[in-house]
C-alpha cells in the first residue's frame, strides 16, 4: 500500500501542477507580455496596426506564434538534453551544455550575442517602465507637481539607479531563473481577474487594482515566512486571498465619477450585464450580449492548444494525432470566422 500510495502521489503532483497552470495561472497572474485583460505590450502593437481588422489578425498571429511555435525549440532542446546528459543535477545547465557541445562556433557566437541583446532589451524596458511608474504616477502626482522638466529627469535617473539596485538585491537571493519566474508569478497572483473584470463591471475602480497589486505581496511574504507551501500550490492561496481583498476594497470605496463612466461606456461600448446601469444612465442601447464572445474565447483557446499539441505530435513522429489536432484547430478557426462574419467588422470597431 505504501508503494501504491507513493505512486499515486508521484502521478498526482505533476497533474496538480499542470491543472494549476492551465486552469489558474493564465488568467490569475500577471507578467510582462502576458497581461490578462490587455496591457501595454499588446496594446502598443494593436494600436500600431492599420485598422481593427489588421489588429485582430496580427494579435491572433502573435498568439499562435508565441504560444504554439516558439516553445517547441525550447522543448526539443530540453528533451535532447535529458538524453545527452542524463546525470546532470542542474537541469537548467543542460541548455548551455547543448550549446557548448553541439553548436558550431559561428552559431554559438550568434546565439550568445542574441542572449546579450535580449537581456539588454528586457533590462532597459523594465527599468524605464518601472521608473515611469515611480516618477509619473507617484512622484509627479503626489510629491512635486510643479517642478521643472530638468528636475523630473534627475529624479528619473535616481529612480532608475534605485530600481536597478533593488533588482540586484532580489537577484542575489535567487538560485535559478525558474525561481525568478516563480517569484514574478506569485507576486502578481490574483491581479489578473480584476484586470479582466474592469472591462465588464462598472464598479471596478483604481483602488481595486491597487489592492490587487498589494495583496499578493503581503500573502507571498506570509506564505514564505509562516508556511511550507511551495510553488505552484502557492498560487491557489494567493489568488483566493487577492480576490477577496480587491473585492472588499471595491465595495468599500466609491466608484469612479459617473461622468467618467458614461464617457468611457460611450467610447468603448463594453459588453455584458456588468455595464447595464451605466448604459441606462447614458441613455443609449443596452450593452451587447457577450455570449458570442464567450464562444469565440472557448474556440480560441481550443485553437491554441490544438495547434500546440498538433505541432508537437508531428515533430515527435505521431502524424496521425497531429492531423487530428490540426483538424480540431481548423474547426475552431471556422467557428471564430463564422461569428466574425456574422457580426461584421463594424461592430468590432465600435
Amino acid at each position: 500500500m505504501r508503494k501504491l500510495g507513493t505512486g499515486v502521489n508521484l502521478v498526482a503532483l505533476p497533474l496538480a501542477s499542470f491543472l494549476t497552470y492551465v486552469c489558474v495561472q493564465w488568467w490569475a497572474s500577471w507578467y510582462p507580455g502576458q497581461e490578462p485583460g490587455g496591457g501595454g505590450y499588446i496594446a502598443q502593437r494593436m494600436m500600431s496596426a492599420r485598422d481593427e481588422r489588421h489588429s485582430f489578425y496580427a494579435t491572433l498571429w502573435f498568439t499562435i506564434a508565441h504560444y504554439c511555435l516558439r516553445p517547441w525549440p525550447w522543448i526539443l532542446v530540453g528533451l535532447a538534453s535529458l538524453v545527452l546528459y542524463p546525470g546532470v543535477s542542474d537541469k537548467e545547465a543542460s541548455y548551455v551544455m547543448v550549446m557548448r557541445d553541439y553548436l558550431p562556433p559561428g552559431w554559438r557566437g550568434m546565439l550568445i550575442a542574441a542572449f546579450f541583446a535580449a537581456y539588454m532589451s528586457t533590462i532597459s524596458t523594465q527599468l524605464n517602465w518601472g521608473t515611469s511608474y515611480v516618477v509619473n504616477d507617484f512622484y509627479r502626482r503626489f510629491v512635486r507637481r510643479d517642478a521643472t522638466d530638468a528636475h523630473y529627469v534627475w529624479v528619473s535617473r535616481a529612480a532608475t539607479i534605485a530600481t536597478m539596485i533593488a533588482a540586484a538585491i532580489v537577484t542575489f537571493y535567487l538560485d535559478s531563473i525558474r525561481q525568478a519566474w516563480e517569484f514574478v508569478l506569485e507576486s502578481g497572483a490574483g491581479i489578473g481577474l480584476v484586470l479582466i473584470l474592469r472591462w465588464y463591471w462598472w464598479r471596478v475602480n483604481a483602488w481595486s487594482e491597487i489592492a490587487a497589486m498589494i495583496a499578493p505581496a503581503i500573502g507571498f511574504l506570509y506564505l514564505r515566512v509562516f508556511t511550507s507551501i511551495v510553488f505552484p500550490y502557492t498560487l491557489l492561496y494567493l489568488v483566493a486571498w487577492t480576490t477577496i481583498c480587491w473585492l472588499v476594497v471595491t465595495l468599500a470605496t466609491p466608484p469612479e465619477p459617473e461622468a467618467h463612466l458614461i464617457a468611457f461606456y460611450r467610447r468603448v461600448r463594453p459588453g455584458g450585464p456588468g455595464w447595464g446601469p451605466i448604459a441606462r444612465r447614458a441613455g443609449g442601447p443596452p450593452p451587447e450580449a457577450i455570449g458570442g464572445l464567450v464562444v469565440d474565447w472557448i474556440a480560441g483557446w481550443i485553437l491554441i492548444y490544438a495547434v500546440l499539441f498538433g505541432i508537437g505530435s508531428i515533430v515527435l513522429g505521431s502524424f496521425g494525432m497531429g492531423l487530428v489536432y490540426f483538424a480540431i484547430a481548423v474547426a475552431a478557426t471556422a467557428i471564430i470566422a463564422r461569428d466574425l462574419s456574422r457580426r461584421g467588422w463594424k461592430s468590432i470597431a465600435q
